[in-house]
């Protein structure tokens, strides 16, 4: 579709800021609930590991939602489904927002989730299909914008509705965006999705779904439940081998498989979803982690300082989008990968390592930068390299993008958290093997008598501060490594024969 022949300029630029709104609304709510979750266990009259619900739930239905989301654009088309992805996402904010016990918001949430879903996919696939071929590239880089500046303020506009209002005020506010989302949605939005109904493979899609939930809960729940140690996160394990399984018997032996396994004898293809499930998953996801713990935990800023402190890579991850796609579309996708990665690399392996407790705020502001440009450079152009090379698939390469990045991601944060206790642990006690212990109970034993007990405490709690400082630098290395492994992927694109694959 020739987008600039059908609308004029102004109708263009609307139908872009409707689709990226939608997709920004999805997003920031996301990144702003990670904040107050350890707000609401008092007002729902429960304990951490409750309020962690809130945020697994959301993650298993918009998980469950990618899965299902290609069926339904084929058979009602992009724009309806948009429409009731945003609407369903407004009236559960609301939902969320009127709460008061954990079922209730756990329900609205799980809805959220799905909503997501539906929104992130339409958005994205009909912001592709504004756009000639040739300037596909602008189009993600547009879309990277919008979606990047989401988590970049989220933190921030999290702690300050929080601070300011309540925590309600966090879920209301998407009430007033959404209803004006969905009207000037359903009047301007252009429905020309090419509908192609096809029976759903409903049993592969249970077995992946019964992976899919088993993992994420396994995922997420695995530290607080001893990993392996606990007969509960063993029950989940079996649960998600015996989906996998499940699900590669069915569709090697179905007809109607969940997904098109021909597009990844695209050597730029399968390239492209690697790239999204390691380094943009396994990696990118432990630095998004990472990041607000460090400012927050380590360096005990507040909400709005650590909101700040994010805003200052996020904005590059913003700017850097649309020049990525300009470049994209002018050159091709694969030097501004190549730079990419090497931007990143630099900054996984030389420049996060540095960051520790005493790092002063803005020099740690301004060594995260280059980690928000390679994010911009990564977007537009695999995502271009991506569905270029789907064969017309649009919704399908969308659909296994963001599944295999958000099972990566709930990889990323697993690994980064046990991370952070096992390298903690481990240099706690590097320290103790160190000391002298008559030499240490002396001295505890003089500070017990002279300043009492506190000081013996406060002695202790300094040794475990500083094992949290020590141990982060070997947290960092570990999301850096990952980023190589997804690198790895990356420079072999400079090998792979051109072809037919060059461009689809």
């Amino acid at each position: 579709m020739q987008a600039k022949k059908t609308f004029s300029i102004i109708h263009f630029t609307l139908l872009i800021i409707l689709v990226v709104l939608g997709a920004f609304m999805a997003v920031l709510d996301t990144t702003v609930v990670d904040i107050i979750v350890p707000r609401l266990k008092g007002p729902l009259s429960t304990d951490i590991y409750g309020v962690q619900w809130v945020i697994t739930a959301y993650m298993i239905a918009a998980a469950v939602g990618l899965l299902v989301v290609e069926w339904l654009i084929k058979h009602y088309g992009n724009k309806i489904i948009y429409v009731i992805g945003v609407a369903a996402f407004t009236l559960a904010s609301f939902g969320c927002g009127m709460s008061h016990t954990l079922p209730e918001i756990i329900i609205f949430r799980t809805i959220q989730g799905f909503a997501e879903a539906l929104v992130m996919v339409t958005a994205q696939a009909m912001l592709f299909s504004f756009f000639p071929p040739e300037k596909r590239g602008i189009a993600m880089g547009i879309f990277a914008l919008g979606v990047a500046f989401a988590p970049a303020i989220g933190p921030t506009l999290g702690g300050y509705l929080t601070e300011w209002f309540s925590w309600r005020a966090v879920f209301f506010v998407n009430v007033p965006i959404g209803i004006v989302l969905v009207v000037f949605s359903a009047l301007l939005l252009p429905d020309n999705s090419k509908r192609s109904p096809y029976p759903l493979n409903f049993v592969s899609l249970t077995f992946l779904t019964v992976f899919t939930v088993s993992l994420l809960i396994l995922l997420s729940k695995g530290q607080q439940y001893g990993w392996f140690n606990s007969p509960f996160i063993v029950y989940l394990a079996f649960a998600s081998w015996f989906g996998l399984l499940g699900f590669i018997i069915s569709e090697y032996f179905s007809k109607n498989s969940l997904f098109d396994y021909s597009l990844f004898k695209n050597p730029y293809y399968s390239i492209g979803i690697m790239v999204y499930f390691i380094l943009l998953g396994f990696s990118m996801y432990q630095y998004f982690y990472l990041i607000p713990m460090y400012y927050e935990h380590l360096k005990g800023l507040s909400s709005i300082q650590t909101g700040l402190g994010v805003l200052g890579f996020g904005i590059w991850i913003g700017v850097f989008s649309i020049i990525a796609g300009a470049l994209s579309d002018k050159f091709s996708p694969i030097p501004v990968l190549i730079a990419a990665a090497v931007i990143y690399l630099y900054s996984g392996y030389v420049l996060f390592p540095s960051l520790n407790y005493y790092t002063p705020f803005y020099e740690a502001v301004l060594k995260t930068m280059p980690f928000g440009i390679a994010m911009g450079l990564f977007f537009a152009p695999i995502t271009v390299l991506v569905m270029n090379n789907s064969n017309g698939k649009i919704e399908q390469g969308i659909m296994t993008m963001d599944y295999v990045r958000f099972i990566g991601g709930s990889f990323g944060t697993a690994i980064a958290t046990n991370n952070l206790v096992f390298y903690k642990d481990k240099e706690f006690d590097a320290m103790v093997s160190l000391q002298n212990h008559e030499v240490v109970s002396s001295f505890l034993a003089k500070m017990e008598q002279i300043y009492g007990i506190v000081a013996k405490v406060i002695f202790r709690m300094f040794e475990d501060f500083m094992s949290f400082n020590y141990g982060f630098k070997y947290v960092w290395l570990d999301a850096a490594f990952w980023g190589a492994v997804g690198s790895f992927f990356i420079f072999m694109l400079l090998f792979v024969k051109r072809r037919k694959y060059e461009k689809s």
